[in-house]
């Protein structure tokens, strides 16, 4: 490599590194020290959320599992009305029939 590349990459080195504790340090005085993002942090956030979509899943699971099992009991006939057997629909089937 040639001198004037080894001065680049170690003044870009120099430039990157300034400017991330630069930024550390305006995170720092903004949030606070206690509330500073860390990766052990952000890792467990990332847990937090796999667990919480997890029993998401399996409460919605659940659900459609329950659903599935009433719907295969067949039909309640005890409240079921079939279709046109409301007092009205003879009324209404009778008003339907075209008088032409």
């Amino acid at each position: 490599m040639a001198t004037a590349e080894v001065g680049f990459v170690a003044v870009s080195r120099a430039v990157v590194a300034a400017a991330a504790d630069l930024a550390a340090e305006v995170e720092r005085r903004v949030v606070g020290d206690e509330n500073v993002r860390t990766a052990q942090g952000n890792a467990w956030a990332a847990i937090c959320a796999d667990r919480a979509r997890a029993q998401a899943r399996a409460d919605m699971d659940a659900m459609v599992a329950a659903l599935a099992a009433n719907a295969n009991r067949g039909p309640r006939r005890d409240r079921q009305r079939a279709v046109g057997s409301s007092p009205r629909s003879s009324a209404s089937q009778a008003a339907l029939v075209s008088t032409r």
